[in-house]
């Protein structure tokens, strides 16, 4: 049993991409080492953020860098480190930038949500988000326009979430804004070519440490070494809240240094890989799979699976269906609305390919409602209705029975029964109504009653 077992948590297999959602990437077992060996010693931690920034420096082609908790930490404490610098009372202020230039222009295609809003994390980090333009337009005449004397920065946000067309272009952004004296912040989060960005002349970027670099959750900041500086001494401020342990900083460092040793040709082995699972993804009936490149032009290839009529489910169904079941498989699902999935060959250990392909035919062979549905509506007596305790032990019973169900309050949209999050998110107390959903199997009908138990406990599960 697995440490995730231990605590009632299903391990997944992750096709979707080295997603936070899905716990970013697996360590190599060089970086899980060193882990563990930081974990065993203490350590002067400001002498260790100092030496760990000078490699990563190193790495990156920069003057200096700061590891951070994440690429969002990231931005957050750039923002702060243009608006405070290196001043303590300043830093400490934050986010009350107390009259000091605090705003941060970026164009509206860029404001995007990559798990929280980007405009929030400027204002963490006591920025005044400034859009400009439109979703699909923006022209050097509005870039200009919003850059004034209450400017502390421009934020560009190089990423597959962003508009890409009718945006002006990271070298057009940053020679606007440094010929007004602004300095730009990149957020280069996913991105794979650490000396690539840094070297387009951007004054901070921000890359993420548990994405492409294949680290634990963690980020980097890197760039111009007075403003790295002033990133550094946002520890005493609201970096505070978002601090790393030794482990991580360690962890981070080296799956950099391992990093910079990949093969050049893993990316063509992942490619040959990919075309092999769509060729095969392509003979199932209702399916239509091709190869596809990054959307943000990483070297990264995609099989992207149209679902179609005849498959006689959405892409949406197919996705649930295959997270729900056993083991859960999560897909690609950014263009879902439009009927399409994909498949990200990256996270995927090498005998993981079969199970994607696998399960894609099971549930597609199965059909929508092949084996029937089965639907209980029940009133909750449970004192503490879906919260806490009860949460935890309905959802770890839906995840143990391996069936796909669902669950709603009332006429409400249903849930993924096996996750406490989605299942505390409906805010349930006793009293209210619940619709219970799953297949009409004999395992079905027995996590029904299971669950019926937990949200009823008084009467035995009855109802």
């Amino acid at each position: 049993m697995n440490v995730y077992q231990k605590l009632g948590v299903r391990t997944a297999v992750n096709a979707s991409g080295r997603m936070t959602a899905l716990g970013g990437s697996t360590l190599a077992p060089e970086v899980a080492e060193a882990m563990a060996d930081a974990g065993a010693r203490h350590v002067p931690i400001e002498e260790l953020f100092r030496a760990a920034g000078k490699a990563l420096a190193e790495s990156t082609g920069t003057e200096d860098a700061c590891p951070v908790a994440g690429a969002a930490a990231g931005v957050a404490t750039s923002v702060a480190a243009v608006i405070a610098g290196t001043d303590l009372d300043a830093v400490q202020r934050l986010p009350d930038a107390g009259g000091r230039p605090a705003e941060i222009v970026l164009q509206k295609g860029h404001c995007v949500d990559f798990g929280a809003p980007v405009t929030q994390m400027i204002r963490l980090g006591g920025g005044v988000p400034v859009e400009v333009g439109s979703v699909n337009s923006v022209s050097p005449a509005h870039l200009t326009a919003a850059i004034g004397d209450q400017t502390a920065a421009v934020l560009y946000v190089q990423s597959h979430h962003t508009v890409h067309k009718g945006m002006l272009s990271l070298a057009e952004v940053i020679e606007l804004a440094h010929a007004r004296g602004v300095p730009v912040i990149l957020d280069a989060a996913a991105e794979e070519d650490l000396r690539r960005w840094p070297a387009t002349g951007a004054d901070l970027v921000v890359y993420s440490g548990g994405k492409a670099i294949g680290g634990p959750a963690s980020g980097i900041v890197c760039g111009r070494a007075d403003l790295v500086e002033a990133v550094h001494a946002q520890r005493t401020g609201i970096g505070r809240a978002m601090k790393i342990g030794k482990e991580v900083v360690v962890g981070l460092v080296s799956a950099v240094h391992a990093y910079a040793s990949t093969d050049p040709e893993a990316p063509r082995r992942q490619e040959d890989r990919i075309r092999s699972m769509a060729a095969q993804l392509a003979e199932l009936p209702g399916l239509d799979a091709k190869v596809i490149t990054d959307e943000a032009g990483r070297d990264i290839h995609r099989a992207r699976l149209t679902v179609l009529p005849e498959a006689g489910l959405s892409a949406r169904d197919l996705a649930r269906e295959l997270a729900a079941g056993t083991p859960p498989v999560y897909l690609r699902e950014h263009n879902a609305n439009l009927g399409q999935l994909a498949i990200d060959p990256r996270p995927l250990a090498p005998d993981e390919d079969e199970i994607v392909l696998r399960r894609i035919g099971e549930v597609l062979a199965a059909g929508p409602g092949s084996a029937g549905v089965i639907e209980r509506t029940v009133v909750v007596t449970e004192p503490a209705g879906l919260h806490a305790r009860p949460a935890a032990a309905f959802a770890q019973a839906a995840a143990r029975s391996g069936v796909p169900i669902t669950v709603a309050k009332g006429d409400g949209e249903p849930v993924d029964a096996k996750s406490v999050l989605s299942v505390m998110g409906l805010n349930v107390a006793t009293g209210d109504r619940i619709v219970l959903r799953t297949n009409d199997t004999e395992r079905g009908r027995a996590v029904i009653g299971e669950l019926i138990a937990i949200v009823r406990p008084t009467d035995g599960g009855g109802g």
